[in-house]
């Protein structure tokens, strides 16, 4: 059975979505109970949250993005479906139940996110820490991957979450330097390259992670320009994934990139040496995630 794993309003009016936007459908008792685990949690998902397509395919395989800190963002992105509005304050008990639901489902690689909380003193980098602390000690054998914010490019933030000793620091350029004004106003193309710069800086031996949103407006040469910019600074893997529009109200789809197209991107990175590349139409910043962390772990081990 083939399903389009997409949002309605994903084609913009009168055009049909392509071919290689449709994916399979997965069913089975691990999906049930992977949904029944994170419902339990009551941690929210990425996948939930920003209308994934990856979802089904995802916890078919046990595999969830964990979003902390709420679900709703203090900062309003033209491409993003997680709701903007008045946070509510962080739970404290919260880095065990998230904790204790990873261990559930017997996680090998765990992507930890968050929204943007620039209303808290510290952004919540604190209590980023403490999530990635309280899982490695119930899962010391799991590769944890963090995707914070910007944390408005505070060394003493960003030094706090890598001293909760991440295997990877993922931090999203999302587009390119022309575009990114419109599509994340409240970020800086700039500072997410700092980011990425500091991490590495002050700690070596962390994978530092970045995702590209494509089918926004961008030329093949800024977007090439934007991979050396995140190469330059020691960003080590890189994702490459389709634009999908989730509502009306946010940035239209300007096209779709067919699959040999993210193939040749795909090739482009890696011949500027990042270390783990995934290039395709569904591929999104934390999709096979796992598989991605192995290639680079094959890599450095070899």
């Amino acid at each position: 059975m083939q399903l389009t794993i997409l949002p309605t309003e994903s084609a913009p009016r009168g055009r049909r979505l392509p071919e290689w936007l449709k994916k399979s459908l997965p069913t089975g008792d691990v999906l049930l109970h992977t949904r029944q685990i994170v419902a339990e949690s009551g941690v929210a998902t990425v996948c939930e949250e920003a209308r994934c397509p990856n979802l089904m395919e995802c916890w078919s395989k046990k595999h969830a993005t964990f979003m902390i800190l709420g679900d709703k963002c203090t900062r309003r992105c033209s491409f993003c479906a997680v709701t903007t509005a008045k946070p509510d304050a962080p739970a404290a008990d919260e880095p065990m139940r998230l904790a204790i639901a990873a261990a559930r489902l017997g996680l090998r690689h765990m992507v930890i996110t968050a929204v943007a909380r620039d209303d808290l003193a510290d952004e919540g980098a604190g209590h980023f820490a403490e999530c990635v602390i309280e899982t490695r000690k119930r899962l010391p054998q799991c590769a944890i991957e963090v995707l914070p914010a910007d944390f408005h490019g505070r060394h003493e933030l960003i030094q706090l979450l890598c001293d909760a000793r991440p295997d990877i620091y993922n931090h999203n350029q999302e587009t390119t330097e022309r575009l990114s004004p419109r599509i994340r106003p409240a970020a800086r193309y700039r500072r997410t390259l700092d980011v990425l710069r500091q991490v590495k800086a002050y700690k070596p031996h962390i994978f530092t992670k970045s995702g590209l949103m494509v089918g926004l407006g961008e030329t093949r040469e800024e977007l090439k320009q934007t991979m050396q910019d995140l190469r330059d600074v020691g960003v080590d893997i890189i994702t490459v994934g389709q634009y999908l529009q989730p509502t009306s109200s946010h940035a239209p789809v300007a096209r779709y990139l067919p699959p040999e197209e993210f193939d040749e991107i795909g090739a482009e990175a890696k011949a500027m040496g990042f270390a783990s590349v995934a290039s395709g139409p569904f591929v999104r910043s934390s999709y096979n995630a796992a598989d991605v962390y192995a290639a680079i772990e094959k890599r450095r081990g070899a």
